[in-house]
């Protein structure tokens, strides 16, 4: 495993992230792929073994049982101070006026619902998971600067928005010596890449992170054409995101990924880590072997002609994610 700093901080993490969306209760019938404990476990202990230590959740995630899920396998497969744990905090929990947004009021109720949870004295990564355009700015990053002053959280990070909304929110932060973010979470992958016209330039200018989400377009980069899995099949979060126009540059990675003999994740993941601001993408794992190919990605050198068959099938499109 191959660890860097996340952003201008000098938390050390690892290159590949586990995300943990599709793990919770799946009797909640949220998502038909949720995998609870048990089903989880080997996944949990592969990342262990593997050294991937960034943990990435969320507290909407399973409607907060894949955060409990989570806080149970640490106790179980590792220890609290070998993990970079990562949550979020935003989107619906319930409809009370503390129950979404980035309000001072949600963010104070949510990362104690999330801490408890967790079963963690603190978060190291507490993350805004949008944009609240109705909560002002100063609110938030007031809020914010209060959660980790508090100890509750050891730095803040964002995810998916505007380049201009991030950088108002980190503009407001520095103003009055708040806390600001270190990273970006946001959505990046051979067929979603718009972050590069503006998002990562300011990332760079910056100092600050990014760690992509959907580095491989829910599964559809990682087998050929027409081959789905159950979850990328019922996803509706991917129905919305990606489409049948991105056939060309799925076929583009399955043949660099057929000459050099490996699997097209690798190709699909070695791509997104090339870009000097990306740190480490977050590989939402369905069993072991994924985090497996993750981890061999890290050694994979794209040749420039490589890297100029997998881009050139892109064509602008709208941004997705936010």
């Amino acid at each position: 495993m191959d660890y860097t700093r996340l952003g201008p901080s000098g938390l050390r993490v690892s290159r590949i992230a586990l995300g943990c969306m599709g793990f919770g209760d799946p009797g909640l019938g949220v998502n038909p792929w949720t995998m609870d404990d048990a089903a989880a476990a080997p996944i949990f202990r592969r990342a262990a073994d593997l050294g991937i230590t960034l943990w990435d959740t969320a507290n909407v995630y399973g409607h907060g049982t894949s955060e409990e899920v989570v806080g149970r396998a640490i106790q179980r497969y590792t220890r609290r101070e070998n993990v970079v744990l990562a949550t979020k905090v935003h989107l619906p929990m319930h409809p009370g006026p503390g129950g979404s947004g980035l309000s001072r009021k949600a963010i104070m109720e949510q990362v104690d619902g999330s801490l408890a949870r967790l079963q963690t004295d603190y978060i190291d990564l507490y993350q805004i998971h949008r944009f609240d355009p109705g909560t002002p700015v100063e609110e938030t990053m007031q809020a914010l600067d209060d959660v980790v002053r508090a100890g509750k959280a050891r730095y803040i990070g964002a995810s998916s928005m505007w380049a201009w909304q991030f950088s108002k929110l980190q503009y407001i932060a520095e103003r009055h010596g708040w806390a600001k973010f270190i990273s970006m979470q946001d959505q990046y992958s051979l067929v979603q890449r718009e972050e590069e016209r503006e998002m990562f330039g300011l990332l760079a200018d910056q100092g600050v992170a990014s760690l992509p989400w959907c580095p491989l377009a829910r599964g559809r980069l990682a087998r050929p054409y027409g081959h789905r899995t159950a979850r990328s099949a019922a996803d509706p979060v991917g129905q919305r995101f990606f489409g049948d126009s991105d056939r060309s540059i799925i076929d583009a990675v399955h043949h660099v990924a057929t000459e050099r003999g490996v699997p097209m994740a690798q190709v699909a993941l070695a791509w997104v880590l090339g870009n000097p601001v990306v740190v480490a993408p977050i590989v939402g794992a369905t069993s072991p072997q994924h985090l497996d190919d993750a981890v061999a990605a890290l050694d994979v050198r794209l040749t420039e002609e490589e890297v100029k068959t997998l881009e050139a099938p892109y064509t602008p499109r709208q941004p997705t994610g936010f």
